[in-house]
């Protein structure tokens, strides 16, 4: 049961991490929402390769990188502040 939470914790953070590598601009975000992104990017990323049939290990962890990007994007869209503009 460890084993498995562990393997999680750890994949997430090494996909949460190459994601935030792989994405150009400033990420300003913490170790535990690295994690939990690259968590959630893991768990997505695999659903989206069983779906597609894929089967090779690297081509998973791609797509599970790939996922964590584009929750990285919305990630960063849902908690960007709006700028205020003093009315002309």
């Amino acid at each position: 049961m460890f084993d498995g939470i562990l393997g999680y914790i750890i994949g997430g953070a090494v996909i949460g991490v190459l994601a935030r590598f792989l994405k150009p601009g400033s990420d300003p975000m913490g170790w535990i929402m690295t994690i939990l992104l690259g968590i959630v990017g893991a768990v997505v990323g695999g659903y989206v390769a069983d779906a597609m049939g894929v089967d090779n290990r690297l081509l998973v962890w791609a797509i599970a990188i790939l996922a964590a990007i584009v929750l990285l994007f919305i990630y960063q869209m849902a908690t960007r502040r709006k700028t205020v503009r003093p009315p002309r």
